[in-house]
């Protein structure tokens, strides 16, 4: 899988031009998604030096990115003349998530095990079937399709 991971926020707290604290975890994940052979991608606001130093940051913690900003590593508008800095991937992890980020230890649950994050909530929620959102939740799914709002 192709996962994009933006930083500040998401790896570490945001601190914008500075580089924050680490997200409890976030490198430690994001190596074990690494060594299961996903491509993670950097995608980050950051450009030139703040960059650079972002990378950088990740590197002396031992995670190397497989694309920065970028769909491959070779990719230049001279090479790709549709060149976009909207990824093409199968997966974001952002901050600015609808609902924020889930701790990484969700994040990497979700991944390894192919869930959603509606799965983790109903199975949060199973413990009391009876309450009035997991029934909304559960009549909701039946009367509509994912196509309809």
């Amino acid at each position: 899988m192709t996962i994009a991971v933006d930083f500040d926020g998401t790896i570490v707290e945001h601190k914008y031009p500075e580089i924050g604290e680490e997200i409890p975890f976030a490198i430690e994940t994001l190596k074990m998604l690494v060594n299961e052979r996903h491509r993670l991608i950097l995608w980050s606001v950051r450009e030139g030096k703040l960059l650079d130093e972002a990378v950088e940051w990740c590197r002396k913690r031992g995670l190397e990115f497989w694309a920065v900003n970028r769909d491959y590593p070779e990719e230049t508008l001279h090479n790709n003349p549709s060149y976009s800095r909207k990824l093409k991937v199968d997966m974001f992890i952002d901050d600015r998530n609808i609902g924020g980020l889930p701790d990484w230890g969700t994040i990497y649950r979700m991944i390894s095990q192919n869930t959603t994050w509606q799965d983790i909530v109903d199975e949060a929620e199973s413990g009391n079937p009876q309450s009035s959102h997991h029934r909304y939740r559960h009549e909701e799914r039946i009367k509509k399709k994912w196509w309809q709002i």
